[in-house]
């Protein structure tokens, strides 16, 4: 009987993009079971809480077809990804880069995490060209300013950015 592959991709998902997006899709591929992981505790003062940013994944998975959700689970996570890469018998991290100065700073927290667990390998996902621009930071900030980002982030987060930010 073959084993099967579980894959986490952690983040803040603060709010999710298009590019989130793309990963989840494309990791489908790769994995059996993909373990998405918003991270409770984050530094960065998130715009919407934890349980908004789960609610936002489930409404942007649901369009997926029924056999993809089924493996897909969304479970939030605090403290060392690998940890929780452990507690939930993953045997791949998952990452997406956009640029080279993301590449610098994840190959150093895969070699970290290498050496903390071995038998967890990370794989980095190449952003499209058409999402290699997009940055959760970025889409905040468009749409606190009262700009369009739309083409950025699904109809669903959309109007949420444009209920969060008192925007019509």
């Amino acid at each position: 009987m073959a084993v099967e592959r579980t894959g986490v991709y952690p983040g803040t998902f603060d709010p999710i993009t298009s590019g989130h997006m793309e990963v989840i899709r494309r990791s489908l591929r790769l994995v059996d079971r993909l373990v998405i992981g918003p991270a409770i505790s984050i530094g960065k003062g998130p715009l919407f809480t934890l349980e908004e940013r789960i609610e936002i994944i489930k409404d942007d998975i649901a369009d997926f077809p029924a056999a993809e959700r089924a493996r897909i689970e969304i479970v939030p996570f605090e403290g060392l990804l690998i940890h929780f890469a452990r507690e939930v018998n993953a045997s791949l991290v998952i990452r997406g880069l956009r640029a080279v100065s993301d590449f610098e700073y994840e190959i150093q927290m895969a070699n970290m995490n290498a050496r903390m667990e071995p038998n967890v390998e990370t794989i980095f996902l190449m952003a499209s060209d058409r999402h290699q621009f997009i940055a959760s930071s970025l889409v905040k900030d468009i749409a606190r300013l009262g700009g369009d980002t739309s083409q950025f982030v699904s109809k669903k987060v959309y109007e949420r950015l444009k209920r969060k930010f008192g925007k019509s």
